[in-house]
């Protein structure tokens, strides 16, 4: 009977492969965790008023500073359409908002969060039924996604 001529070596018995082993089980659990709990940390609502965390831009306006009496375009835009919203109706706050983002592109990614603020403030005044009722595809159709998580 022949025998092989190659060294037998001892597999899976040394310190370095437990503590490889370990970290094949561990690592994956420990970075679901850490996603999940930055994940937790993002305002995916798009309402800055609904955000806990402080950005560095809110740590260096100082409210005595000319630029803190400034308002962001877009905050200008949303407030702007929230009171057309009330007196007028919800279909002409969308067609503005439209007009506007077209009119300023930098403004489009503020679209969906200012969609939703609307259809949410559309709620409060006309009802969810009747808020539903002026839904047009402005913004990925976030005044719906407003309406119906004011609504539920």
């Amino acid at each position: 009977m022949k025998h092989s001529t190659t060294p037998q070596t001892r597999r899976g018995r040394g310190p370095a492969r437990r503590i490889g082993r370990s970290l094949a089980l561990v690592l994956p659990v420990v970075l679901v965790l850490s996603g999940t709990l930055a994940v937790t940390r993002v305002n995916w609502s798009g309402n800055p008023a609904d955000s806990p965390v402080l950005t560095a831009a809110d740590t260096t306006a100082r409210k005595d500073s000319p630029r803190a009496a400034e308002r962001a375009p877009q905050d200008v835009l949303r407030d702007r359409l929230l009171t057309e919203l009330q007196e007028e109706d919800p279909g002409v706050a969308l067609t503005h908002l439209q007009q506007a983002v077209n009119g300023r592109p930098s403004l489009a990614r503020h679209c969906t969060s200012i969609a939703r603020a609307l259809g949410r403030a559309a709620v409060r005044v006309y009802g969810p039924t009747r808020a539903q009722s002026y839904a047009r595809p402005v913004c990925d159709t976030s005044f719906a996604t407003g309406v119906a998580a004011a609504h539920g």
